[in-house]
């Protein structure tokens, strides 16, 4: 029984002390979902000031966006961004964006090369057998998502000029309410028709025309750009805030596993406690009621 109660104690230290690492998980898991989230509402003002600018180029209306390296569709290989994640504790969250993403290019027409962004949802897609001809890794902080865009863009870039492919397409996991997520694409180029009749209808927040300075065609290439660093960005950080929210919500969850467990291991020592009292109480009585007789027959003599 001494055996048994120590086993127990051993094992209510032990849940106690990873329920401490649990709760630590939980409480950083959460302050990161508010900076990822606060990091997009950031850019909040700098894409207004992108798609105004951009707005402004198209009616210039000196150049045709379609007409540029943006707008072109041929090819037969296909361009994918995919993020997911480098660590554990997140469930099904790579396996969701990996096969989403799977499904949604095999409606496609041609093959797709794949950028991958951790090695979990790297190692899902190169199980799939789609050629991934890149690794990134997941950044661990918001001032590190600046840098990976910018290697992305770069890698991206360079295919693109080789004329490897036109269509670039990415895909990630976006935050939900309550711990949720769900996966969604974005087809970055070419450029979207309806996006840019759209942008060029756009209210002029003054009531000075726009004028476009030092040629539309370099005005167009540059801003094109910083808007697809921006929409990778928000990618990005829309990734990560799912991924902790997804480790939140099962540190929660293990964490209340914790607590029943330690409240049934709690209920079991006390139980096995009163039971070995008992059982030295009923030793006592027992020796008690067989010394008795002895002990009455002296005293009577």
């Amino acid at each position: 029984m001494s055996d048994t109660t120590a086993s127990l104690r051993r094992k209510i230290r032990g849940a106690g002390d990873l329920q401490s690492v649990v709760r630590a998980m939980r409480a950083l898991a959460a302050a990161r979902v508010g900076q990822y989230e606060n990091s997009v509402h950031a850019l909040k003002d700098y894409i207004r000031t992108v798609e105004l600018g951009l707005s402004a180029c198209f009616r210039a209306n000196e150049t045709e966006p379609s007409s540029e390296p943006w707008g072109r569709s041929e090819g037969d290989t296909i361009g994918a961004i995919v993020f997911g994640s480098d660590q554990g504790l997140v469930g099904q969250f790579n396996d969701v964006v990996a096969d989403y993403a799977l499904e949604q290019l095999g409606e496609l027409q041609g093959a797709p090369a794949i950028w991958a962004i951790g090695e979990r949802v790297h190692a899902r897609l190169v199980e799939a057998g789609v050629d991934v001809i890149g690794l990134f890794a997941v950044p661990s902080a918001v001032n590190a998502i600046a840098p990976l865009v910018g290697k992305i863009q770069l890698e991206s870039e360079a295919h693109r000029a080789l004329g490897e492919y036109t269509r670039v397409y990415v895909f990630h996991n976006r935050p939900l309410s309550g711990g949720l997520y769900e996966p969604v694409q974005q087809r970055l180029l070419p450029l979207d028709a309806a996006w840019q009749k759209r942008l060029s209808e756009v209210e002029w927040p003054t009531r000075n025309r726009p004028e476009v300075l030092g040629g539309v065609s370099d005005a167009l290439q540059a801003l094109i750009r910083e808007y697809l660093f921006i929409t990778l960005y928000r990618a990005c950080a829309d990734s990560l805030a799912s991924e902790n929210a997804s480790r939140l919500a099962a540190m929660q969850r293990a964490d209340e596993n914790i607590d029943e467990l330690l409240q049934d291991l709690r209920v079991t020592f006390h139980r096995l406690r009163q039971q070995r009292i008992d059982e030295e109480l009923f030793d006592v009585v027992s020796g008690y009621e067989a010394l008795a007789p002895t002990i009455l027959e002296k005293h009577s003599t």
